[in-house]
């Protein structure tokens, strides 16, 4: 019986076989690279703001507590956003015919809140509470990264689950004295003993699902 196929068929198959198995393995490969990219993730990207409040400005250079603005982060789930009110105590008299300042006095006068860009969006999915955090010795910029040095606000970390299990499995690398938490350029000296504040402060962070996932 004369052969029906080429003798070429047999290369052209298996290189076809491998070729094929390649391009799944490089799909899969383009796929984890995209998940964990800016585009997906939304780091380091500046979401655009009625005012252009400067974290830089205000933490960095005159010192203003992480407190005075997100004044619920040591009692609840929310660090909480402050009311316009906070904003006037100074710029009633500060920058107060300033046209950037504008939508905060327009706010203050008509009582209807400064419509801010969330810049930490987690999924609704996710529960994250800022209170059992910064009263466990994990300061703000753990998170949020150094917000003393943004002009405008962005997201410092990717806020994906291995990110958060990366600090849930290993507390010691993260934990700061309690008194450090608000402190912004704060960074662990040589002395920093992580594990005896892990000990200290009887940090057990679960890596349950029902942790998070509620």
């Amino acid at each position: 019986m004369s052969q029906i196929f080429h003798r070429s068929t047999n290369t052209v198959s298996k290189v076809s076989i491998f070729g094929a198995a390649f391009l799944v393995a490089a799909a899969l490969w383009l796929t984890l690279q995209l998940s964990r990219s800016p585009y997906a993730t939304g780091a380091g990207i500046v979401r655009g703001q009625p005012v252009p409040f400067s974290h830089q400005h205000h933490v960095g250079g005159m010192g203003i507590d992480c407190r005075y603005c997100h004044s619920s982060v040591e009692v609840s789930a929310s660090a909480g956003m402050p009311p316009t009110k906070t904003c006037m105590n100074c710029h009633s008299q500060i920058w107060n015919q300033s046209a950037m300042l504008e939508p905060v006095r327009e706010s203050f006068r008509t009582d209807r809140s400064i419509e801010w860009n969330r810049v930490h969006d987690l999924p609704d999915f996710a529960y994250f509470a800022h209170a059992s955090h910064v009263n466990k010795g994990i300061g703000c910029t753990t998170c949020h990264g150094r917000v003393d040095r943004m002009p405008l606000m962005a997201q410092a970390a990717s806020l994906q689950m291995e990110w958060c299990l990366d600090c849930h499995r290993n507390p010691e690398k993260y934990v700061r004295p309690q008194e450090q938490v608000f402190n912004a350029a704060w960074e662990p000296g040589p002395d920093h003993d992580g594990a005896r504040l892990v000990r200290e402060y009887h940090l057990r962070p679960n890596t349950s699902c029902s942790t998070c996932h509620r």
